[in-house]
């Protein structure tokens, strides 16, 4: 009997131990599981490090001081490139910085400086160290694993910090890309809006130089006054002149009708037309139309604008439509084509601003003339809208208010 006895207390004695190990694993799995949950979702890291030392002094029982990288590693030791939590003597200061360069566990059972009375742990990434703890052995055996557990705990956030800097040179790298678009596509706009003046320059230049000889002194004149209008600073202001409100547009009287013939004319001078097209002869502006109250240039740009985006992406055989007729107190310029029509989901952010719609990467241009003409019709007090034809095609259409007609001026002599 006391030999049996003897034999299932040892038993009993070892189911106690492994019972309690077991209890410690778990306690430590748990503690890593819920570490690793708080860094997933945090945004800096390196604000946990507070929780860090008071996990590692629960796991330890003992004083824990640590050093994280804010940056890059420094040349030499500089207190200002780390940042502190808790109070480390002299000698573990040098410790730490040693650990955070070597990037190697250091102290009692680890090979390294076992002479050390500390244990010093590295915060690693990848190929990298962030930091490095200090925590007091306390005499315990080389082969605790007490100190692997806190390795995996320092680890995890050496892991986040890593994980925090790619994601900050990440959004470094895509801002400067999409600076560096924005500039390439600020020169594809100016070139754009550039074409039409150079185009009139061009002209008037090539007139003077093939039948200078013919032209009488008014005509030299006009052309003279073609190169200083071409000369004039070009539409790629547009946008920014069209949303300075009416301060800085001059609005008047205009007809229709000759802002429509401005277009072409100004059209049929450009040389980057697409091949084969000519302006658009399809016009239909409704009879007795008034006079619209507005900048003629800026309204000329914006026909010029739709009309240039419907000769791109129509049919060569299809003639693009300017439709000009009256919605009560409202005029409509329409400018239609038999074209590919545009995709419900980007019929709103194509007016977007370096917004060119899908499947029209083979045409050229910057994607900001639609963004243009919009914000000429809401400085005009309109608005710029697209519909959809029956046929296939799209009809841009601006609306714009119409106010009552001036009054004539007095006659001469009538005592007013």
């Amino acid at each position: 009997m006391l030999i049996v006895n003897a034999i299932v207390a040892t038993l009993m004695a070892g189911l106690r131990r492994r019972a309690v190990r077991a209890g410690l694993h778990a306690a430590r799995a748990e503690q890593l599981r819920a570490w690793g949950e708080t860094l997933r979702d945090a945004d800096d890291p390196l604000a946990h490090a507070g929780t860090l030392q008071q996990a590692l002094q629960q796991a330890s029982g003992d004083e824990v001081a640590l050093i994280l990288l804010r940056g890059a590693m420094p040349a030499m030791q500089d207190d200002a490139a780390v940042l502190h939590v808790g109070t480390p003597d002299a000698d573990q200061a040098v410790g730490l910085w040693h650990c955070l360069r070597s990037g190697e566990p250091l102290g009692p059972g680890t090979g390294r400086h076992t002479g050390q009375p500390d244990w010093y742990l590295p915060l690693r990434g990848r190929g990298e160290c962030l930091g490095a703890a200090v925590l007091r052995s306390r005499g315990l055996q080389p082969d605790e694993p007490l100190r692997e557990h806190l390795q995996a705990l320092c680890d995890q956030l050496g892991l986040a910090l890593q994980r925090a800097r790619s994601l900050r040179e990440e959004r470094h790298a895509r801002d400067l890309a999409q600076s560096e678009a924005v500039r390439n596509a600020l020169l594809a706009a100016i070139s754009h809006d550039y074409r039409t003046p150079l185009a009139t320059i061009m002209g008037a230049a090539s007139s003077l130089e093939s039948q200078g000889a013919r032209l009488d002194a008014a005509q030299r004149e006009r052309a003279g006054a073609h190169h200083r209008r071409g000369g004039h600073a070009p539409v790629a202001h547009d946008r920014q002149h069209a949303s300075a409100g009416p301060a800085g547009r001059t609005r008047r009287d205009a007809a229709l009708r000759l802002g429509v013939g401005r277009g072409d004319r100004r059209r049929g001078a450009r040389p980057c037309a697409p091949p084969g097209r000519h302006a658009p002869r399809a016009h239909t502006l409704e009879p007795g139309l008034p006079l619209l109250w507005c900048d003629a240039l800026l309204i000329t740009q914006l026909l010029d604008n739709l009309v240039d985006n419907a000769l791109k992406y129509s049919p060569a055989e299809a003639p693009v439509e300017v439709l000009v007729r009256r919605e009560g107190e409202q005029a409509v310029l329409a400018v239609r084509d038999r074209g590919p029509g545009v995709a419900p989901a980007w019929r709103e952010r194509i007016f977007e601003v370096f917004q060119r719609g899908e499947g029209v990467e083979a045409k050229r241009g910057a994607g900001v003339g639609l963004a243009v003409c919009r914000a000429i019709a809401h400085a005009h007090g309109g608005e710029l809208r697209l519909r959809r034809r029956g046929r296939g095609g799209a009809s841009f259409e601006c609306v714009l208010p119409l106010r009552e007609p001036p009054a004539p001026p007095p006659a001469d002599g009538d005592g007013s």
